[in-house]
């Protein structure tokens, strides 16, 4: 038998409307809690922001909260619909009329799809954005940073605050085994954004609390040019952080992924953590078709056969666990264990088989 168009439109406004509900729910939980830790952080700091700041920084930070709530609210929301469909006799009704279990689940799974394309080509580069004047804000209210690092095609970009000002130097590439810069130019502030003068200098090697520059030549308004072997300028950088300060893959829309993952290796870094980030975001929408058609398998068995509570809180227990193991391949794949394309398609493919594998024993076996 063919789904109707209007019992198509039905069962889906069901999903959706669910899915909606969680996810608001879940946010107005979690914005609550992340305000008052900001709050907390802030409060034994000097330059601590005010409630306004703070609030606003909660605010910043919930696209990007939502973007990873977006598996559970679907699962959540799936399993809420369905259970409300079973409960009423919608679905047994569906079922004598002879729709397939697999037509029922085809306007949920498609919405399902949808919502994770409409995610990666339209919610993230906002959310992103939003999470890159949350971490400006972090560094200077919570972090109390002073460094800051950009790449682009032209190199690599430091800026380092100084007693007295600031400095800004400029790399061709890095090797990132000895951190060691190739053709330096730093760029000497005072007072704000007044020039003083600039160091050119062959290389430049990272050490404890300084950059070394050799073969330095530094070049003075009104003086001559002196030449140094060896030039010290002061920096809070080390080998262990030096790549967390340029802006993490979560910072950068999905469409400006591959542009960076390029020029962050052409600069000698590695790109596997961003590569691996952008491969999850084209693997969420079959993702998101695997946790529906896995909330079916705990929600859609016949009421009267009981234990629906049981059914209900092992469907959440599953979610959470197959959460646990994708963050445990995640983290095999930034560490490089696993291939970038398997750490972030397994675990929607497993779960996809899963799910299928369940529901066919459940329809048909």
């Amino acid at each position: 038998m063919r789904l109707s168009r209007t019992f198509s439109s039905y069962v889906g406004r069901q999903f959706l409307f669910s899915f909606l509900a969680f996810t608001v729910g879940l946010l107005a939980i979690i914005m609550l809690f992340d305000t008052l830790e900001l709050f907390r952080r802030v409060s034994g700091r000097p330059e601590a922001a005010g409630a306004r700041t703070v609030i606003s920084m909660a605010l910043l930070k919930m696209p990007t909260v939502a973007e990873k709530l977006i598996p559970f609210s679907a699962l959540l929301g799936a399993m809420f619909a369905f259970w409300r469909l079973n409960r009423y006799n919608e679905f047994v009704v569906a079922r004598a009329a002879g729709v397939s279990i697999w037509q029922f689940l085809a306007p949920p799974v498609t919405i399902a799809i949808l919502i994770g394309l409409f995610k990666i080509a339209i919610f993230n580069p906002f959310s992103s954005a939003m999470l890159l004047k949350y971490e400006i804000l972090e560094a200077r209210y919570i972090r109390g940073k002073t460094s800051l690092a950009a790449l682009a095609n032209q190199g690599l970009w430091f800026r380092q605050s100084t007693g007295d000002g600031h400095y800004i130097l400029h790399a061709r590439s890095i090797s990132t085994r000895d951190v060691r810069l190739d053709n330096v130019i730093v760029y000497l502030m005072q007072d704000g954004d007044r020039f003083v003068g600039r160091i050119d200098a062959k290389s430049a090697t990272l050490e404890t609390g300084f950059w070394r520059l050799d073969n330095a030549v530094l070049t003075e308004p009104n003086k001559a040019p002196a030449r140094f072997d060896i030039r010290r300028v002061p920096t809070d950088l080390t080998s262990g952080n030096i790549n967390d300060s340029f802006a993490p893959p979560e910072t950068i829309s999905f469409w400006a992924l591959p542009g960076f993952i390029k020029v962050l290796e052409n600069a000698g870094f590695s790109g596997v953590r961003h590569m691996l980030h952008w491969h999850t975001h084209l693997a969420l929408p079959l993702m998101l078709a695997a946790v529906v058609i896995l909330a079916a398998t705990f929600s859609l068995r016949p009421i009267r056969r009981g234990r629906t509570a049981i059914l209900l809180v092992s469907g959440v227990g599953t979610g959470f666990l197959l959460y646990f193991l994708s963050d445990v391949v995640y983290a095999l794949g930034v560490s490089s264990k696993l291939p970038v394309v398997m750490a972030a398609w397994s675990p929607a493919m497993v779960t996809s088989f899963l799910a299928v594998a369940v529901l066919l024993h459940l329809e048909d076996g």
